[in-house]
C-alpha cells in the first residue's frame, strides 16, 4: 500500500511542478511588475489533491473495490480554502502585512470533501454487498441507512472520525499563514517579518502582474537556494 500511495503521489505531484516551474519562469522575466503590494488579496489554497491521494488510499484497502485516482478526482471536485492577506505600504517597497486562513472557508471546504468521500464510501459498499449476494436495496439513501443503524452515525459523521484526515487542520494551516508584522520587496523577493522575533520570517520569491500577486517558493536561508512549490500561491487583488 506504502508504494502505491508513493506512485500516486508522485504521478499527481511531479508534473504539476513542472508545469509550475515552466510557468513562473516565463512570469518572472517576461511579466511586467508593479512593487506596490497595497491592498486587500485573497488566495483560493487547492486542497483537492490532498483530499483525493488521502480517499483513494484508504478506499483501496477495501477489498474488493476497484477505483482509480482519476475517478476519485473527479468525485472530489475543486476544494478550496480562502486566505486573505492585507498589504499597506508606508514606504517605498515596504510596509505592514496581515495574513489569515478564512475559518468558514476551512469548514466549508472540509464538509465538501467529506460529503464527496461519503458518495464514494456508499458506492463501495454497494458493489461489495452485491458481491455477497445481498438482495436488499443498495442505492445511496439504502447504504446511508445502513450506515447509520450499523455505526450510530451518518456515513459523513463515521469519516470523519474513523478515517485519516482529508485535509491538514486549520490550526495547522492557521500556523502556516496565519501572522502580521512588516514586509519589504526586493528584486523579485517578498520578505515577511512577522510579529514575534527574529526568527518569524519568510523570504518568497514572487511576481506581481496587474491584480494577480503569484507566491512562487521559499527561499532557503541556508543555502539561498529555491524551494519551489506544488503549485504556486495565486493571491487576487479585491
Amino acid at each position: 500500500m506504502r508504494k502505491i500511495l508513493n506512485y500516486v503521489v508522485l504521478a499527481v505531484l511531479f508534473p504539476a511542478l513542472l508545469l509550475s516551474t515552466v510557468l513562473l519562469a516565463y512570469l518572472h522575466f517576461f511579466a511586467p511588475g508593479d512593487n506596490n503590494l497595497s491592498g486587500k488579496w485573497t488566495a483560493a489554497l487547492d486542497m483537492t489533491d490532498q483530499a483525493a491521494v488521502t480517499a483513494f488510499s484508504w478506499l483501496q484497502e477495501i477489498e474488493g473495490i476497484s477505483v482509480s485516482m482519476q475517478e476519485v478526482e473527479a468525485s472530489m471536485g475543486d476544494l478550496t480554502i480562502e486566505v486573505n492577506m492585507i498589504f499597506e505600504e508606508t514606504a517605498r517597497s515596504k510596509g505592514t502585512f496581515e495574513s489569515r486562513v478564512t475559518p468558514e472557508s476551512y469548514e466549508t471546504c472540509s464538509q465538501a470533501a467529506y460529503e464527496a468521500f461519503a458518495v464514494m464510501f456508499r458506492e463501495a459498499v454497494s458493489e461489495r454487498l452485491q458481491m455477497a449476494g445481498y438482495d436488499g436495496r443498495t442505492d445511496q439513501e439504502a447504504v446511508e441507512a445502513l450506515v447509520t443503524e450499523t455505526f450510530g452515525m451518518s456515513t459523513v459523521s463515521y469519516l470523519m472520525s474513523s478515517v485519516p484526515k482529508l485535509l491538514p487542520s486549520l490550526e495547522e494551516l492557521q500556523a502556516q499563514y496565519d501572522g502580521s508584522g512588516t514586509y519589504q520587496t526586493a528584486e523579485g523577493t517578498l520578505t515577511r517579518q512577522f510579529d514575534g522575533g527574529e526568527a518569524a520570517a519568510k523570504a518568497e520569491y514572487y511576481v506581481r502582474k496587474d491584480a494577480s500577486l503569484i507566491l512562487t517558493g521559499e527561499r532557503d536561508a541556508a543555502s539561498q537556494g529555491y524551494l519551489a512549490r506544488q503549485y504556486p500561491i495565486i493571491y487576487t487583488l479585491q
